[in-house]
């Protein structure tokens, strides 16, 4: 018999050989198959071609010098924590992580900077931050595992954000790789600047859609100084709890954190971390204000008034930080907590006006009866940004075409009542529909043109956001 031919390599793992050590190229199946998707239940991935693992910007521009030659689709990853399935692979393509790319390259004390490469941890960047008497704001719940350059790609938001804003608010500057391989610096490194448009705000959030991030420079504050007065709220509906909210809010209190946590997410934490949080009200309330002294025992009275006012069963305020810190530490659980108990879980983002939260929570919930589908929730309900968790057994395809119909009539509902359709996962594949719901043909063709100018050949991630 004649020997089989041989294998022939593909033109581009031979150029992705030439310009990149070997040991930056993995090639084997099943090395690659953990960087092919990122938490996003259900969202649709592809074999990648290989998956490249760079440590510089030059490594980084390398790359995309041979995607564009071949024109080969390629998709940059952080640590593959998103929700939106915005890090998945399409067939064929090379996937880039920024793992290697951790180092934090400054913190400046005088003018209250950092540089950072992308794949530095979000927590990490705080611990250093720290040490200089600084803070980086944003938190999200995946802070000990996400990285700046994925917070960034999504304008990833967290529980401070209701009073100190998102990641987009502290970006200063980016070192990109644009789609042709070329490096260019956007942004600038003073508190103040209006000179030409403001690139940097564009890329923030893009997804990786339009240039592949190498560097950051974020803003820092400096660290509070106080211990924040925390008030918790009992309540026995989801709309009570969004009615508090927005009496907090209309009184023109500012807490630093206002967060959600039904039933179900206590429960899960309870189950496993054996956290002996209170079960038997619908929803819990945690507020918490920094201001210094006596004010911050004035607006925490004013919070625990609101609560009361909008029905909560028990209302109480605490100084106590270990106490504080458990209950924060129950909302920062409820995801992998859920995860433990080995369902499958769909995930929402939307966010509404914040006098729209109480009606959106009963919505929701009429939502999961009409579909037979067990929802949980969590939210920045401050800020208005909700997370319903749609709970399924995995393999029960009638049970997850309900929940796909349920995140559909959620997505509805938000743009009904004048919100968004992501307020920090961003639109990866899962958000797609919906955006061009909520934001119509003529702002579509506008994204789409900003799409084609900066990417020409359509290579970077493609299929995401506007497609």
């Amino acid at each position: 018999m004649p020997s089989a031919a041989p294998t022939v390599p593909d033109p581009v793992v031979l150029d992705l050989l030439a310009v990149l050590p070997a040991d930056r190229v993995l090639l084997d199946p099943d090395a690659m198959a953990r960087y092919e998707h990122d938490e996003a239940e259900w969202a649709e991935y592809g074999r990648a071609l290989a998956v490249v693992r760079p440590e510089t910007t030059a490594e980084v521009a390398a790359v995309v010098g041979v995607c564009a030659r071949h024109r080969r689709p390629l998709v940059p990853r952080g640590a593959g924590t998103g929700l939106s399935g915005g890090a998945n692979a399409v067939d064929g393509c090379v996937l880039l992580s920024t793992e290697r790319m951790n180092d934090i390259l400054e913190i400046n004390s005088a003018e209250r900077l950092a540089v950072v490469q992308p794949g530095v941890v979000n927590d990490e960047l705080r611990r250093s931050a720290a040490k200089e008497g600084l803070w980086y704001p944003p938190d999200p719940a995946s802070a000990p595992w996400s990285t700046i350059g994925g917070n960034v790609a999504t304008n990833a938001g967290g529980l401070c954000c209701v009073k100190y804003g998102v990641t987009r608010d502290y970006v200063l500057a980016l070192e990109v790789v644009t789609a042709s391989g070329e490096v260019v610096r956007v942004g600038r490194r003073t508190a103040k600047g209006v000179a030409g448009y403001d690139l940097t705000g564009l890329l923030v959030g893009s997804e990786g859609t339009l240039a592949v991030i190498t560097e950051i420079t974020v803003r820092l504050r400096p660290q509070r100084s106080t211990e924040p007065r925390t008030v918790v709220g009992f309540f026995d509906t989801l709309a009570a709890a969004g009615d508090a909210v927005a009496r907090v809010i209309a009184r023109g209190l500012n807490p630093s954190a206002l967060e959600l946590i039904d039933r179900e997410c206590l429960r899960a934490v309870n189950e496993w971390r054996k956290a002996g949080l209170p079960e038997t009200s619908a929803a819990l309330l945690l507020a918490q204000t920094d201001l210094p002294e006596p004010a911050a025992e004035q607006e925490a009275a004013a919070i625990h008034e609101e609560f009361v006012a909008a029905g909560a069963s028990e209302a109480m305020a605490s100084t106590d930080p270990v106490e504080a810190e458990a209950l924060f530490d129950a909302r920062r659980l409820a995801y992998p907590a859920l995860e433990q108990r080995g369902m499958a879980m769909l995930t929402e983002d939307v966010c509404l006006p914040r006098g729209k939260v109480a009606e959106m929570l009963a919505r929701i919930e009429a939502i999961g009866v009409a579909h037979e589908v067990q929802i949980a929730s969590v939210a920045h309900a401050g800020d208005g940004n909700l997370h319903p968790l749609m709970l399924t057994p995995h393999g029960d395809d009638a049970a997850r075409r309900r929940a796909q119909a349920a995140f559909d009539d959620i997505i509805a509902a938000a743009i009904e009542l004048g919100g968004t359709v992501t307020g920090e996962h961003g639109v990866g594949l899962l958000k797609r529909d919906g955006m061009r719901r909520e934001l119509g043909p003529q702002a579509l063709a506008l994204q789409r043109a900003i799409k084609q100018a900066l990417d020409p050949d359509g290579i970077l991630n493609p299929g995401k956001v506007v497609g």
